[in-house]
């Protein structure tokens, strides 16, 4: 007979522990790429290597055209943008230049850049070891809602230029153009090994026969992670010329291939729905962050999954089991719901990205159930329509209520003209994009700033009954794993910035709990959250013979 431990949560740390191994062993294998060993040995001919046309020192240039077609076979209808003679792959550099939006990019059109590495002083279409890579210059995304002051109806578009408004409707795509365009070309002298060649470099690669021995020529690469929301603009019928920074820097290819790897993930994202505001804050992760500090936050990310799913499935488990209500403040479970739910509408409201949305959505769920069971409601049908119930409570827990009413009643008199006022200075100082917004964010606000005052009741009611193991302490831990980690996460991923600080303000409430938890030591003669005593002997079936 096996133990009667929980088999799930076995299941989900053995699982984890599959994936972190295998995720390590992918990376291992990303950044490490087998050089081909006969080159080494000094072989120089039909040994299967390829070579690096690199190590030759070419005299290279460096052209960028645009066009509104998605291939070119000639030089006709395409404009020379930027031109960078005796081109160094070592040497970085920026520039800013002005290109011409043809007519048809204006009327929500796309316009192509074609980057072209070439010996310098031959045209690229007439240079048979050149290498390009093509580029879309714009993409079609929503605009965000223009924000307005609810009493006067001003925006800040009418303010400075109420003439150039667009005639667009706010829920459709439109063009926008791509400010920045970021070049790289992988400048090690890496002799790759013909017979295993990674699938991800290879298909940015052009190989060439010299003499006896193959060679690939350089690899040109552009990091679309760098191309964010931020840089955007929108592309107006009167825009004749917009600007582009194109910058170039060079890349080893251990980097190359994470790169390619992460660019193809976040085109994933965007297949499986993920929008372009949500794939910028994947890119953001990325390129906002050092690469060391990255490979931290991938593991410590592996770790809030783990935890998130080990405090859902504890949370959810503990109030499966509840029966009695003694000990558990009514009113707290309420207000974490009514809190859940108003944040949810809010992040949503704000487009916040769907790393931070989902989670928030099934918290919402879990705590609306809770509040089911807390107030014991049960929904009987008469035909087509509902009946809701509430279940008796007991003398203990009356006494219970009487303690959280009796808190919430004090609490009510700091709290209600906090948020009150909070709403009034927020609709006269601040801009938003309808009534509902303004809604949304009095009430968020109030959850974020005053939030941690409604753990006072719960708190009232433990200093009362002298008690706390009637919470549910398994999965309090593990939220406060989760809550240390977003504290990491808080500067990683774009969020509301009342967001991010209740990220810190949930540390201190934990911190509160576990000095309640070691003022007020287990009593195993009081009842724990199932509704038993550890004193009470478990009565036991008559064994039959």
């Amino acid at each position: 007979m096996l133990p009667r431990r929980s088999s799930l949560t076995g299941l989900a740390v053995g699982l984890f522990a599959v994936y972190v191994a295998h995720t390590c062993w992918v990376m291992y294998g990303i950044v490490h790429t087998r050089p081909c060993l006969a080159a080494a040995r000094g072989n120089d001919a039909n040994d299967g290597c390829i070579r690096p046309y690199l190590a030759r020192r070419p005299k290279l240039q460096l052209s960028v055209y645009t066009t509104t077609r998605s291939n070119i076979g000639t030089e006709n209808n395409i404009d020379l943008v930027l031109n960078v003679d005796n081109f160094d792959v070592e040497s970085k550099f920026e520039r800013t230049v002005n290109v011409s939006v043809p007519k048809k990019t204006r009327n929500n059109g796309t316009l192509y850049a074609y980057i072209f590495l070439h010996h310098a002083g031959i045209l690229p279409w007439h240079d048979g070891k050149q290498v390009h890579i093509v580029s879309p210059l714009t993409t079609y995304m929503v605009p965000k809602p223009e924000e307005i002051n609810l009493l006067t109806g001003e925006s800040v578009t009418q303010q400075i230029e109420a003439e150039k408004k667009q005639n667009y409707a706010l829920d459709e795509p439109v063009s926008h153009w791509r400010s920045r365009l970021t070049l790289n070309v992988m400048v090690e002298d890496f002799v790759f090994d013909g017979s295993s060649l990674p699938a991800d470099v290879h298909r940015y690669m052009k190989m060439v026969q010299l003499g006896k021995t193959v060679h690939y020529l350089p690899i040109l690469f552009i990091d679309q992670l760098s191309n964010r929301v931020k840089d955007l603009m929108i592309i107006n019928r009167s825009t004749t010329e917009l600007p582009l920074t194109v910058s170039y820097d060079k890349i080893s290819l251990g980097k190359l291939r994470f790169w390619i790897h992460m660019q193809d993930a976040v085109y994933s994202l965007q297949q499986f729905g993920f929008s372009e505001k949500d794939a910028d804050e994947v890119k953001g992760i990325f390129v906002d962050t050092n690469l060391y500090f990255l490979a931290l936050t991938f593991f410590v990310a592996a770790f809030h999954l783990l935890f998130d799913f080990l405090a859902f499935k504890n949370d959810i488990s503990f109030w499966k089991k509840k029966k009695s209500m003694i000990g558990m403040s009514t009113k707290a479970v309420l207000w974490r719901c009514f809190s859940t739910v108003i944040i949810f509408l809010f992040l949503l409201d704000e487009q916040t990205s769907l790393l931070v949305l989902i989670p928030a959505g099934i918290g919402a769920v879990i705590e609306l159930w809770k509040v089911k069971k807390a107030l014991k409601m049960t929904i009987e049908w008469n035909g087509l329509v509902p009946a809701v119930k509430f279940g008796a409570f007991t003398e203990s827990e009356k006494k219970t209520e009487e303690y959280d009413t009796q808190a919430m009643k004090y609490l009510s008199y700091i709290l209600y003209p906090l948020c009150i006022g909070g709403a009034i200075y927020s609709l006269l100082n601040i801009k938003y994009k309808s009534w509902y917004s303004w809604l949304i964010n009095s009430f968020v606000n109030g959850v974020y700033a005053f939030g941690f005052l409604f753990m006072l009741p719960q708190l009232f009611v433990n200093y009362k009954m002298k008690s706390v193991a009637h919470l549910p302490w398994k999965a309090f831990t593990y939220k406060a794993f989760n809550t240390f980690i977003d504290d990491i996460f808080a500067f990683i991923i774009t969020m509301p910035t009342s967001h991010r600080l209740a990220c810190f303000r949930d540390d201190v409430v934990f911190l509160v709990y576990l000095y309640q938890r070691w003022l007020y030591p287990v009593d195993k003669s009081r009842v724990n959250e199932y509704g038993e005593s550890y004193e009470e002997k478990p009565k036991r079936k008559p064994h039959k013979e």
